[in-house]
């Protein structure tokens, strides 16, 4: 029972995000949210394209100190503008053309002022030097922060897990997912005996006076802030070789801590070609070739760190060992390789401008598991799989959050986001068709950010139907839209859906029990059906498919 529960709480943990800061019921919102929530002018006058972060860690200390460079477009003429990090780090110079400008801060963001006006089209830059202890995650990847642990033999081991809280915990930067750099240079120095590895390729390593050594990973694709990964400790690094992938050959490499290295060779080898090969059919090419794929042993559970996933699954089947969907199906793979890396597709590759837009990466990434599963085990076994997670669904609140205030909804974009995707692609009534259209998402907003508009309008006209009702039921409302079916006096049957949701008009299939399912379309006004000996009495309606509640009467 004790397991059960530890179980329970773990999955739910992670239905409801990655991080303590993602999830937590919040209806009052303060200023500080607004600073960080809102593209106000202050934000939206640069436009980013490039970073160079470089960060020294002192292990033993707890302590970052560095500079970011950050490289911009005026938008517009401005004097001001806004970068965020946690207060509790410190800012210690802003430099501008060679020279100490002013700045203030409030909460976590910091405002800096420029000696003379910075006109429209101009590319400039300027750098932030920092320094201070950054904050220490206490469970991550529930919470975010650092995390300072060791391994097996003692070794200090390292890394930030920072989505939903921010990037700005822990380096400074333009804290909000509408604005991606189009590269980065990321520079971490580390004590002796430890290794950095970070995202993209490492294209240099330089030895430092005081026993420090440099790793310089260069990041050649847009990425969003908190998928910038810091990951330190005594790696060893062995290759996967290439895939052969619909842009050539992709290049797989896994660093991992001496003690897991045999395991990992044989738990990475059974999960990521199946992976990349189930999720480029349904998906597309992988969407950062030129970075390569990566897995890094991390002293947590998981997180998608673009080009280099974080792991932290203990190189077992399932979550933790554990089946989220109970049907046996999710422990033939390893839940982190499998849903972490469908993040690059979703998440990593498309963006959504806002948190509150988030089920566009946990609804689609959840969706990629029960894909994989038809892609090893056929489309009913996906069915099952997508069944079988929908116990972890509350309908406490909307799936789509507060705009503007870095507020995501509820954690049922997991499972319902998923459930949600199943329906509608029966609704599509064409596999073909929406294969092309789980494709060309990544096409058309390939390294992207996104909205939910942008997204819904995508597939409307993709399918050539109007599937905003459906799509607004599920993710703006809490409560899951109802079949109501009436009989009249003389035992015709009526049927109308009980939905919160205007125009609310989903096909389900309806059967006689024992006979051949039949698709019907009610609105939400009761309408006669036309399937002839139909009774309350054997009246069956596909809800292993379809994510409704069913009234007979």
């Amino acid at each position: 029972m004790l397991q059960r529960l530890l179980l329970f709480t773990a999955l739910l943990s992670l239905t409801q995000a990655a991080t303590a800061q993602l999830m937590q019921p919040k209806t009052a919102f303060t200023r500080a949210d607004s600073l960080r929530g809102q593209l106000t002018p202050l934000r939206t006058c640069y436009d980013l394209s490039y970073y160079h972060l470089d960060v020294k860690l002192d292990v033993e200390k707890r302590f970052l100190s560095g500079s970011n460079l950050f490289r911009f477009t005026a938008t517009q003429d401005f004097t001001r503008l806004q970068f965020d990090l946690f207060a509790n780090l410190s800012v210690d110079k802003v430099e501008y053309q060679g020279k100490t400008v002013p700045f203030t801060r409030e909460a976590n963001a910091v405002f800096v002022r420029f000696p003379q006006p910075i006109r429209q089209g101009t590319r400039d830059q300027f750098t932030v030097f920092y320094s201070g202890q950054p904050t220490v995650a206490k469970l991550a990847p529930w919470d975010g922060g650092l995390v300072f642990k060791q391994d097996t033999t003692g070794k200090p081991w390292v890394a930030s897990a920072c989505q939903g809280v921010g990037a700005s915990i822990w380096w400074p930067t333009k804290d909000h997912q509408a604005d991606e750099v189009d590269s980065m240079l990321i520079s971490v120095s580390v004590p002796k005996g430890l290794k950095d590895v970070s995202n993209g390729r490492l294209r240099k390593v330089t030895k430092l006076r005081g026993g420090y050594t440099r790793y310089d990973w260069f990041v050649s694709n847009p990425i969003n802030n908190y998928d910038v990964a810091l990951n330190v400790g005594d790696y060893q690094h062995f290759s996967g070789g290439t895939y052969a992938g619909e842009k050539g050959p992709l290049t797989l490499d896994y660093w991992v801590l001496p003690e897991n290295l045999a395991k990992a060779r044989k738990q990475f080898a059974a999960n990521v070609p199946s992976m990349l090969k189930a999720f480029e059919y349904w998906f597309g090419p992988y969407p950062f070739y030129e970075d390569g794929y990566k897995l890094v042993d991390a002293p947590h559970l998981g997180m998608e760190h673009q080009s280099a996933v974080a792991y932290g699954n203990k190189y077992r089947n399932g979550y933790l060992g554990q089946d989220r969907s109970d049907t046996g199906l999710g422990l033939k793979w390893d839940y982190i390789i499998i849903h972490e890396s469908g993040h690059e597709w979703f998440g990593n590759n498309i963006t959504t401008k806002d948190i509150a837009d988030m089920w566009v990466h946990e609804g689609f990434t959840t969706y990629s598991e029960a894909m994989f599963v038809e892609s090893t085990a056929g489309q009913a076994a996906a069915a099952d799989y997508i069944h079988g997670c929908r116990k972890w669904i509350r309908n406490d609140e909307p799936i789509i959050g507060p705009y503007g205030v870095n507020k995501e909804g509820s954690g049922d974009m997991y499972p319902k986001g998923a459930a949600m995707l199943h329906m509608l692609r029966l609704t599509v009534n064409d596999d073909a068709k929406w294969r092309q259209i789980l494709r060309g998402l990544g096409q058309q907003f390939y390294h992207q950010t996104v909205t939910t508009e942008q997204v819904v309008s995508y597939i409307n006209q993709q399918s050539g139907q109007n599937l905003t009702p459906i799509f607004n039921q599920y993710l703006r409302h809490p409560n899951v839209p109802t079949l109501e079916v009436r009989f009249t006096p003389d035992g015709k049957p009526l049927a109308r859906w009980i939905a919160d949701e205007p125009g609310f008009a989903l096909p389900v299939r309806v059967r006689t029990r024992g006979g051949e399912y039949r698709t019907i379309t009610p609105t939400r006004s009761f309408k006669p059906l036309d399937l002839p000996g139909l009774t309350r009495e054997n009246i069956e309606v596909d809800t292993h498919n379809y994510y409704i509640g069913v009234l007979v009467e």
